[in-house]
């Protein structure tokens, strides 16, 4: 396990990277993750730190890699989680500044709103013991800014205690009456100036995207964390990420969920 300092130093590195907009290279090795348990341990660091510097509060969590198409692209096996921050969420359509990142790109994501809590003596969750915990759920796109001087050599654990890519999201208009839809049958569809450029449905997260939102409850909860009522959680994309450039727009649909945009200037 890794110890608090090491942990610590770890997080300031990716905190200075972040504000600097540089592109992050391979941690010193006694500083460096060496796991997903260490990943997280930095994460929670960082994220403190990040709040400390202004950066606002976490206000949501993303969740990566949670269909095949994704952990074949990222050439990993498992999901892996990061948190939102309140600045970086926009409603609907956003309009953001190519130049803000190093490499922007957007996923297509059905997300949920959270009425009531999951708390970690809960655990574990299944798929239908989290059902009764979904205020909304809305389509959304999730911007990730690979900030690595290169993402597939970077070791996974310190991709992961950077919030897993996260840089910003657009989140739809909540639908509170979502229970007559079949979550794991809604298509997605990304389009970039207007050309589609992928689609898939949302079987393609877990089986279905609740398994997502049950999979975060319990790592959550392994770490004596609670899943608290009033968060978002995009829970992964069902296409393939689209590396954007400057003048793109993108829109995403999800059938019965509505839509999204984002334009590049």
């Amino acid at each position: 396990m890794m110890d608090e300092r090491a942990a610590y130093r770890a997080a300031e590195a990716i905190a200075d990277n972040r504000v600097a907009q540089g592109r992050l290279e391979f941690l010193p090795a006694e500083v460096r993750p060496q796991n997903l348990d260490d990943a997280y341990t930095v994460q929670a660091h960082l994220n403190e730190i990040l709040i400390e510097r202004g950066l606002g509060d976490p206000v949501g969590y993303k969740i990566g890699c949670t269909t095949q198409v994704m952990q074949e692209y990222m050439n990993i096996h498992e999901p892996s989680f990061g948190e939102v921050f309140a600045p970086t969420v926009h409603r609907n359509s956003a309009t953001l500044r190519h130049g803000d990142y190093v490499e922007p790109g957007v996923e297509a994501e059905i997300a949920v709103q959270l009425g009531d809590g999951l708390p970690a003596t809960g655990a574990p969750y299944t798929r239908d013991q989290v059902v009764g915990a979904v205020e909304a759920c809305m389509a959304s796109v999730e911007l990730v800014d690979a900030r690595y001087f290169d993402y597939r050599e970077l070791d996974t654990p310190t991709m992961v205690a950077d919030n897993f890519f996260n840089a910003a999201c657009i989140l739809g208009d909540p639908l509170t009456d979502w229970r007559g839809l079949d979550l794991a049958e809604v298509q997605g569809r990304m389009n970039v100036n207007g050309e589609t450029i992928g689609n898939g449905a949302g079987s393609l997260i877990m089986g279905h995207p609740l398994e997502a939102l049950a999979w975060l409850a319990n790592r959550l909860a392994e770490r004596g964390r609670e899943l608290k009522a009033g968060k978002f959680v995009t829970l992964g994309s069902v296409v393939t990420t689209k590396w954007v450039a400057q003048g793109d727009l993108i829109e995403v649909e999800m059938a019965g969920l509505g839509g999204v945009s984002i334009k590049f200037e």
